[in-house]
């Protein structure tokens, strides 16, 4: 309970207006969840939206520099014109997918540079943008707080040889978050946080009140050499990071990336989406 009201807190306190919230019908068992489209780097971006819902997920977090169809070599990113961003759109509709995020993308500390990231993302009618780029978090911020986006700070594992790269803790990220706008939060990896040695729960309850989405996997065991696997056959304890999620009153979005696999993963990943269901089911959740 205190963890909730610590979450809401967080949230009552921001200035400015958020973001609309990701509406029910892109939910599963009270989740926004579908697909990171790097896990279809194999494949298109038309195929990704497909694959996507054939995994019976409901959102895609698009990444930068895919190929737009296997008939059209057109790189799909910020840069997209009104044309293709039109085309990709129907795309979605089609199929019933919505795009809630992009990146990971290199934001520039220069507002200008940075500003072209913002407009795409209000374009696509997405929810947030995934960066790494903390070195630019002041204009992150401002920018943040002019499209009424979220920023998701997204960390990669631990680089044992690079001690400057400190965004792999989320201790470090919480910290570094402190006393800014509540729309700069965490894409939480739980993957990575599990390569470098981290539990995905000790991580999810770490960042309480901060996540704003997660890049979602399950592993065997903590540590490299680990590939992903179907929720609920690892060590991850996907259960208890729902369960987790619910408590500090996630709104965001899951985003599978599942990095195994690569050319057949969609039964792969409609099981993951399958125990996200019946998790909550057996929540008493719809």
């Amino acid at each position: 309970m205190k963890r909730l009201l610590a979450s809401l807190l967080l949230t009552a306190c921001t200035m400015g207006v958020f973001a609309a919230p990701i509406p029910e019908d892109a939910r599963v068992g009270g989740f926004a969840i579908g697909c990171q489209a790097y896990s279809f780097n194999r494949f298109s971006v038309f195929e990704a939206i497909e694959k996507t819902e054939q995994t019976g997920g409901k959102i895609i977090e698009f990444y930068p520099g895919q190929r737009l169809s296997k008939e059209d070599a057109t790189k799909w990113d910020h840069n997209a014109t009104d044309e293709l961003i039109a085309r990709v759109k129907e795309k979605l509709v089609k199929h019933g997918i919505r795009a809630v995020n992009y990146g990971v993308v290199g934001v520039p500390k220069d507002e200008a540079q940075a500003r072209p990231i913002f407009e795409f993302a209000k374009k696509m009618g997405m929810y947030g943008v995934t960066t790494e780029s903390t070195d630019a978090i002041d204009t992150l911020e401002k920018l943040a707080k002019e499209y009424d986006l979220k920023v998701c700070f997204h960390e990669h594992a631990r680089q044992p040889n690079n001690p400057n790269y400190q965004i792999w803790n989320p201790t470090w990220l919480r910290d570094f978050l402190k006393g800014r706008d509540a729309r700069l939060g965490a894409c939480a990896d739980i993957g990575h946080w599990q390569t470098s040695g981290l539990t995905a729960l000790e991580g999810v309850k770490t960042l309480a009140g901060r996540i704003h989405s997660l890049h979602m996997k399950d592993r065997m065991a903590l540590g490299t050499g680990q590939h992903d696997c179907i929720f609920g056959t690892g060590k991850s304890d996907i259960g208890a990071v729902l369960a987790e999620l619910r408590q500090q009153g996630f709104q965001g979005n899951i985003a599978i990336e599942y990095e195994y696999n690569w050319d057949q993963s969609v039964p792969d990943i409609a099981q993951c989406i399958g125990f996200v269901r019946g998790w909550s089911v057996g929540q008493g959740a719809k």
